[in-house]
Parts: C-alpha cells; structure tokens; sequence
C-alpha cells in the first residue's frame, strides 16, 4: 500500500506556472509508476502524465504536452508536476496516483490502486 499526499495546487492567471509535489510513503513507493490525473465536477477523471519507477519513461496527455513536465528523484521522494503556459481550460482538480503499468495501460485509471486526496488548482482569465 501506497499512502500519496498532493501539495502544490492554487490560484494563477493564464499563461502563469505552478508546479504540484506528490509525496508518497509505504515499502514500495520507489517502486510504482507515478500518474497524475484531474477532474472537473461530474466528469470523468482526465490523465495528465505518468512516469516510470526510474524516471526513464514519460507519459502525457496530448492537452498538456510542451506545458507540462512530469518528474520524479526517488532518492527524495515527490514526483513533481511542473505546469508551464496554464490555461483556464487546466481548472480542475489534481490526483496523483501510484500503480503499476506499462505503456498505453498508463493512461488509465483503473491502472492505479492507490490515490491522493485532490488539490485544486485554478487558472484565471
């Protein structure tokens, strides 16, 4: 079991940055993949990107590519969301998600078993 602690979310206007920290606990933390996802009220959760357990393997969705950069130290645990060049259309809120997967299998939810509890992250016009 994987314990995930989102931090990093708030308000910022187009065009601005934020980047999210996920910290994660338990015995085989180094070992997962690391997604993130988000989710507007009363739509389906949304991957963002994933990484794999080395850091070798990137994934992200075609919304965010060139904005976004997924990373991980597993030495010092977070994996970081960087968000460059924020839209409005990017409100939402953010999970961080642990699992294992491969490939394609990584762009879906039901690839993950353990999530964080959300932090909102809101760009304004």
């Amino acid at each position: 079991q994987v314990q995930l602690v989102e931090s990093g979310g708030g308000l910022v206007q187009a065009g601005g940055s934020l980047r999210l920290s996920c910290a994660a606990s338990g015995r085989t933390a180094s070992s997962v993949v690391m997604g993130w996802f988000r989710q507007a009220p009363g739509q389906e959760r949304e991957f963002v990107a994933a990484i794999n357990r080395s850091g070798g393997n990137t994934y992200y969705a075609t919304s965010v590519k060139g904005r976004f950069t997924i990373s991980r130290d597993n030495a010092k645990n977070p994996v970081y969301l960087h968000m460059n060049s924020l839209k409005p259309k990017d409100t939402d809120v953010y999970f961080c998600a642990a699992g294992y997967c491969s490939g394609y299998e990584c762009y879906a939810p039901t690839s993950y078993g353990n999530w964080g509890q959300g932090t909102q992250v809101t760009v304004s016009s």
